[in-house]
């Protein structure tokens, strides 16, 4: 693989000086030696043959089952679990830094479908525990033997109105691998080969979309335009792939498992009620006037008469710093360091042990992730560093990310993964220790306010841009399930609309904007996503708000807190530092954060 491919300027658009960050890969040895070693060869052929033997023993038997039995076999089910996803995680952080090469996109597909059959026999343990009489799983969920897995087997038991007979779960678990799957593989790989031209140069999508962040109005509005133009072509299709991922969400989960409605499963797989969901949506929207006043702001600051789409993440003129991977890495440990001896040892591992994969290269994915990977290894992040202090915030993000997956593995595949609704609290939580200590650092009052505006940019879009894409997410799946196929105007209609109530008059969309429904993975990744981002940066910045009026008292709390995993209730975690999620006044709460930041800003720039 190509590691020397030349970063670009975001001011400038020109190639310049290396970052460090060329040579830093991932080690994925802990995973698998390499796609053709034994072990991996081995995995792959026993995984099937493992599950089946695993059917034949306990398929039938869960309802007669005593405690002891019943941990036999969860702990053998882990165990498959863990050879599956340990195979897919290998392959899938293969195929993210190289989806170009056709060999890993095929080896995915076959894993893919080795996992769907693994599945397939697997679906009785789920279908026989939730039909066991209640009082058969009273008496499990006493047991001392299985109180590793009382909350995963409790929760599991919500799920009974929704579940089908066996035979009708096996074929949904089939036809997964030509369904949502495939056509979510087709969107990633369209998107990772296409290339934004810009004055005759190719960009990759990472690259064009950082040139939105230069201080140079007219290479933004080129960028924003060219960006648009790589997408034009491709259009069509894309809304094809919305429609039928948007069909097909409806007919699994609306019709077939008789959700009420399309956003019902999500709530109940993030451990999460509908009242919650509503009155943070609910909240955030009576706030959209945040945004606004926020827009006003920066267009004062930025000295223009009218703000367009593409001026959204403009910086003041002292926010150009160039930062060395070098200087990233020390920052950010640095950080977490002074918050939790503890969590700067563990960020420090992710840096000596080999566990970022950092540079921009051909056919790598944009963006940035976490990997939680399997409980025995550890995560892996996946980076896109172009030097930017946004890349080194991002940096912090996601190792807050890796910090909660780490600490959470002792529980198991089963209960390590927090829900998404607190899935985010770590990782923003962790950006704030960054922006914090940069803030402090800040000597130059221009340069401490451009901090603020780049952090007021980040939190504008994680909490108003995020609940507007629900809402967007929410009409265009309204529309779908009432009327049928959306056109690719239909799709540009809602996006622009559910935009602009936002932004209100504040910022003029361009119809060109119109079309950047397009490149939003969540939507079809994992439909109903984007609300957690609003839910975990309100709820970081009350836990931070906490932090700084108790100082280290609370930092046993917040470990305690990540370390949970997905191993108990949301709420009943949160309550221990007086969060009601059910209610608007505590998102409020959170939004008061906000708009004491947009203030701080107004004061330094008055």
């Amino acid at each position: 693989m190509d590691t020397t491919t030349p970063y670009r300027d975001t001011a400038t658009g020109q190639e310049l000086q290396k970052t460090g960050a060329e040579q830093v890969l991932w080690d994925l040895r802990e995973l698998y030696p390499g796609a053709d070693s034994p072990e991996f060869r081995r995995d792959l052929e026993e995984l099937l043959p493992h599950a089946e033997q695993f059917a034949r023993r306990w398929r039938g038997r869960i309802q007669e089952l005593d405690p002891e039995h019943l941990t036999e076999l969860l702990q053998e089910y882990e165990q498959i679990l863990e050879r599956a996803a340990r195979l897919h995680s290998y392959v899938y952080l293969n195929w993210s830094v190289e989806s170009h090469l056709p060999q890993w996109g095929a080896l995915l597909q076959r894993v893919r479908e080795v996992e769907a059959q693994v599945d397939r026999m697997l679906v009785f343990v789920v279908l026989e525990w939730t039909a066991c009489p209640e009082e058969i799983a009273a008496q499990h969920l006493q047991a001392q033997s299985l109180k590793r897995w009382h909350y995963w087997l409790s929760h599991l038991r919500q799920f009974r109105p929704h579940l089908l007979s066996e035979p009708e779960e096996q074929v949904l678990r089939l036809t997964q691998l030509t369904g949502r799957s495939a056509w979510v593989r087709f969107f990633d790989e369209l998107h990772a080969s296409l290339l934004y031209e810009l004055d005759g140069k190719p960009y990759r999508q990472q690259e064009i979309l950082a040139l939105l962040y230069s201080p140079d109005r007219e290479l933004r509005r080129r960028a924003a335009a060219a960006f648009t133009q790589g997408l034009r072509p491709y259009i069509r299709q894309l809304a094809f792939i919305f429609n039928t991922v948007l069909a097909e969400w409806h007919t699994h989960m609306c019709q077939l498992r008789k959700y009420p409605h399309w956003l019902a499963p999500r709530n109940l797989e993030n451990h999460i009620s509908d009242a919650a969901v509503e009155a943070l949506i609910g909240a955030v929207v009576e706030r959209y006037d945040l945004v606004e006043r926020y827009y006003e702001l920066k267009r004062r600051l930025l000295r223009v008469e009218k703000l367009y789409d593409w001026d959204r993440y403009a910086p003041l003129p002292a926010h150009s710093r160039q930062w060395s991977w070098e200087e990233a890495q020390q920052s950010v440990l640095q950080a977490y360091a002074e918050f939790s001896p503890e969590f700067g040892a563990i960020v420090e591992q992710f840096f000596r042990q080999r566990w970022i994969h950092a540079p921009v290269v051909p056919g790598k994915h944009g963006g940035a992730y976490c990997a939680s990977t399997v409980p025995s290894v550890h995560p892996y992040i996946l980076m896109n560093f172009t030097g930017t202090t946004h890349d080194v915030l991002t940096l912090a993000h996601e190792l807050g990310h890796g910090i909660h997956q780490y600490l959470a593995r002792v529980h198991g595949i089963l209960q390590a993964d927090a829900p998404l609704t607190l899935a985010e609290t770590a990782s923003t939580f962790g950006e704030m220790l960054l922006f914090e200590r940069l803030l402090r650092q800040a000597d130059d009052p221009t340069a401490r306010l451009a901090l603020l505006i780049g952090k007021l940019d980040d939190i504008i879009a994680t909490v108003f841009r995020q609940v507007a894409m629900n809402r967007f997410e929410d009409a265009i799946h309204r529309h779908r399930a009432q009327h049928g196929e959306l056109t690719v105007e239909d799709f540009s209609r809602y996006w622009l609309q559910t935009q602009q109530q936002m932004f209100r008059s504040s910022l003029e969309l361009t119809e060109d904007y119109g079309l950047w429904w397009s490149y939003i993975p969540h939507l079809l990744h994992v439909p109903g996503y984007v609300y957690a981002y609003a839910f975990g940066e309100l709820l970081a910045l009350a836990l931070y708000e906490q932090y700084r009026r108790e100082g280290q008292e609370m930092v046993p709390r917040y470990r305690e807190l990540l370390a949970a995993g997905g191993s108990q209730p949301p709420e009943l975690l949160l309550r221990q530092f007086g969060v009601e999620v059910h209610s608007k006044e505590f998102w409020r709460q959170g939004l008061e954060v906000v708009e004491r930041l947009i203030a701080q800003a107004e004061q330094w720039s008055s």
